[in-house]
């Protein structure tokens, strides 16, 4: 395969032109095809981007000579237009969730396996600095025993019509529990509602239980007067909080604070200083880019491989029967756990102006 990787994007909403924006920036890559559906968006992108072939009719990007599709659309087509990049030999990354339930994942997963080729899912914070920081916290034992961990998630919209804020938001964060514990949940049960149109939930609650005792909570709205996007970890020896919208460098906080309980029995408390690491600024969604591209390139597993959109999905599908049955603590099978070994770390491509 040639060095220089030739790009199609599918999709000009909200992550489309991010996505162009970081593609066209990278060395080995040239985005050489866009395509969307709306009309007026086509006539915007052939502004922007001049040298690239636009059309709104996918099937026109599947049978041109690329090598690489991103796929930024809907979550109802993900399904689709993945399996149709990957029949005409492309190597694919989806935006999250990568599809809209269980088996159309595995199907993909299947197909991209016999294929030979890389399928990669738009998991961008498990490319933050702060967050690849705060796994090693945890992997390297600074931590201590994870007792729980409780994310937050929340702003005011934006309302989608076609999936609820479980599928909408939840992914972010069970993708970043999922990459910093190393293991996924166990059981699952959700509370939600639809305040504004009752068949659509915009605000969730959803519990996550684990093999060894620790517990997640994650709190998904879009329902909320501020945006908050905060990971709290509550370790045995210490704790972290993660919060995005702070400034890049003051993201990530590690606290020497504890309780343990006494002989007595009397309830001690520790309260250490407050570490912020220090963490050298990339933009997650660049370095996504880059690691698909590294692994079309060097025929490695991407961080967040097909296998671990799977993961994933299967957490949001269970959540989603815990949802339908009122409540209900819902398992999720030993067999649909991730890999838990970590995989290999972006090489960081040079850059080249636009």
């Amino acid at each position: 395969m040639n060095a220089q990787l030739r790009f199609g994007l599918i999709g000009w909403g909200y992550w489309g032109p991010k996505i162009a924006r970081n593609i066209s920036s990278m060395r080995h890559a040239d985005l050489t095809f866009i395509c969307d559906m709306d009309e007026n968006r086509i006539a915007q992108v052939a502004m922007d981007y001049p040298l690239a072939r636009v059309s709104a009719r996918p099937e026109e990007l599947f049978a041109a000579d690329l090598d690489c599709v991103v796929i930024a659309t809907p979550v109802r087509t993900h399904f689709d237009l993945a399996r149709q990049a990957l029949l005409s030999g492309k190597h694919v990354m989806v935006e999250k969730p990568l599809t809209a339930s269980v088996a159309e994942a595995e199907e993909l997963v299947a197909l991209a396996k016999r294929a030979n080729k890389v399928l990669m899912v738009g998991h961008t914070f498990e490319y933050s600095p702060a967050v690849n920081e705060l796994r090693s916290l945890v992997t390297n034992g600074q931590i201590g025993r994870i007792f729980c961990i409780e994310t937050e998630r929340l702003n005011l919209g934006l309302f989608r019509n076609d999936i609820d804020v479980i599928w909408d938001l939840a992914p972010h964060d069970v993708s970043i529990l999922n990459y910093v514990l190393g293991v996924a949940p166990t059981t699952v049960r959700v509370t939600a509602h639809g305040h504004l149109r009752s068949a659509i939930a915009d605000n969730a609650h959803i519990d996550l239980g684990y093999d060894d005792g620790a517990t997640a909570h994650v709190h998904v709205s879009w329902m909320h007067p501020t945006k908050v996007r905060r990971v709290t970890l509550i370790g045995k020896d210490r704790m972290a909080v993660y919060d995005d919208t702070s400034a890049p460098q003051e993201m990530l906080r590690l606290f020497d604070k504890g309780a343990e309980l006494g002989a007595d029995p009397v309830v001690s408390y520790r309260n250490g200083p407050i570490n912020i690491p220090y963490l050298e600024f990339a933009e997650p969604l660049r370095l996504e880019c880059e690691d698909f591209a590294n692994a079309v390139l060097n025929g490695v597993a991407p961080r967040a491989s097909g296998e671990v959109g799977l993961a994933v999905v299967r957490i949001l599908a269970a959540a989603q029967q815990s949802l339908r049955s009122g409540g209900a603590v819902v398992s999720i099978a030993s067999e649909q756990q991730p890999d838990a070994q970590p995989l290999a770390h972006t090489t960081r491509m040079n850059t080249r102006p636009r």
